[in-house]
């Protein structure tokens, strides 16, 4: 799956499944997928300050990445680290038929 089209799918999702973070200027959805007893999660927010990206495995923060820009420069290191559960083609593809 391209960058456009990943952009594309998680807007949409996020559009469809956000909720505010408390004061309404803090919006986030996020998205898991379990293989084999493991799970990776990415949390999009959106505020004033822009978009951040919130990686999990395991359930543990491993970091977080501002803009869509170096979000996607980081998705090659994700399935490198994290490939026995985050492959991008299936995570967005799985993403893409809860729209």
């Amino acid at each position: 799956m391209d960058d456009k089209r990943i952009m594309d799918v998680f807007e949409a999702y996020f559009e469809k499944y956000k909720k505010t973070e408390g004061d309404r200027t803090s919006w986030s959805a996020h998205w898991t997928v379990y293989a084999s007893g493991r799970s990776f999660e990415i949390n999009m927010t959106k505020c004033p300050r822009g978009t951040t990206f919130k990686i999990f495995a395991d359930r543990k923060k491993l970091g977080e990445i501002e803009g869509w820009d170096a979000f996607l420069g980081n998705l090659d290191r994700l399935e490198t680290e994290y490939g026995s559960v985050f492959e991008r083609g299936d995570f967005f593809a799985q993403m893409e038929e809860m729209l």
